[in-house]
């Protein structure tokens, strides 16, 4: 078998486990979504919640109600708050697939964590995974009393696709159609629908590769592809404005260089940001190893930025 594209530049921890690229085909998507969510759902019972209080809960919104997960890991209250949209690729996952991510966030944040069990493509395309995230939104500030929350602390947070939802969110509260946001968490995001250096590079990466990311976009934006500007963070023309942010990526990811790219905008329009690259990582590494020691350095540095945004320190 031909090695994988950057496969001898994993660190070895992750070399034992990242050994395949992932099939993103229609058939494949099928096949793999109960068994990837069957693996999800047993390591989540397997989480220790570390004293955080753990509630699931459902937000109305047009389409049907929004299943949500609250995970309440402040002290006292009004607590600060993350809305958080999962990794999957639009196509995959559910509330356990970022659990223990949800966990150590409102953990080491010291803040109540709203976990979005957003709609998956290609059934449902854009928009409907971000109206999913925007009703959730609206409805923590709406709700924020009830919920125990300060609705002028609100953060934006997501993981690969998730984090393309985060970022839109903070676009939406930055032109005054959402309720505002102070920070945005975006974890090896997916930013861009367009070539970058790095998905040439790693054609045939472990774990995501570009092929998968182009099937991906395709799913979400449908068949019309006309919410592309919209949908896609990157394509934003104006960046002065948006909420500070904390970007992190891998550097063995077809979606690094958009992360790089995204960063360097906000800085350039004026916004404060901080970006971090995990050297001899691939994508998903935190949630292939959570122990490994650079996923808990990831794990320090989202829960240290949350809590100087916050005020916690």
């Amino acid at each position: 078998m031909t090695e994988l594209d950057g496969f001898g530049r994993l660190h070895p921890a992750l070399r034992a486990v990242a050994t395949t690229r992932t099939d993103f085909s229609l058939d494949a998507i099928r096949l793999m979504r109960e068994p990837f969510n069957e693996r999800r759902r047993e390591s989540a019972e397997q989480t220790d919640s570390q004293g955080v209080k753990i509630v699931d809960d459902t937000v109305a919104a047009a389409a049907g109600g929004v299943a949500v997960r609250i995970y309440h890991g402040a002290e006292a209250t009004p607590a600060p708050a993350v809305v958080y949209c999962h990794a999957g690729g639009f196509a995959l996952g559910n509330l356990d697939t970022d659990h223990r991510q949800c966990v150590e966030l409102a953990r080491r944040g010291g803040c109540t964590v709203v976990s979005v069990d957003y709609r998956l493509a290609p059934e449902h395309p854009f928009p409907a995974a971000l109206d999913d995230a925007t009703a959730v939104l609206r409805w923590v500030a709406a709700s924020a009393a009830e919920l125990g929350v300060d609705p002028a602390r609100v953060a934006v947070g997501g993981s690969s696709a998730g984090a393309a939802l985060a970022a839109c969110l903070a676009h939406g509260a930055a032109d005054g159609s959402l309720p505002p946001v102070a920070f945005q968490l975006l974890h090896q995001p997916v930013l861009d629908d367009r070539e970058t250096a790095s998905k040439a590079e790693f054609c045939a990466s472990p774990a995501f590769d570009s092929e998968a990311a182009e099937q991906m976009w395709r799913y979400y934006l449908g068949p019309e592809s006309g919410g592309a500007s919209a949908a896609v963070p990157a394509r934003r023309g104006e960046f002065a404005g948006l909420p500070p942010a904390l970007i992190t990526c891998a550097e063995i990811d077809p979606f690094r260089d958009e992360a790089v790219d995204y960063a360097l905008q906000l800085l350039r329009a004026g916004v404060s940001a901080e970006l971090h690259v995990f050297p001899r990582a691939c994508h998903g590494f935190d949630s292939l190893l959570p122990d490994f020691s650079d996923s808990q350095r990831l794990f320090t540095l989202q829960g240290q930025a949350l809590a100087r945004t916050f005020g916690s320190t």
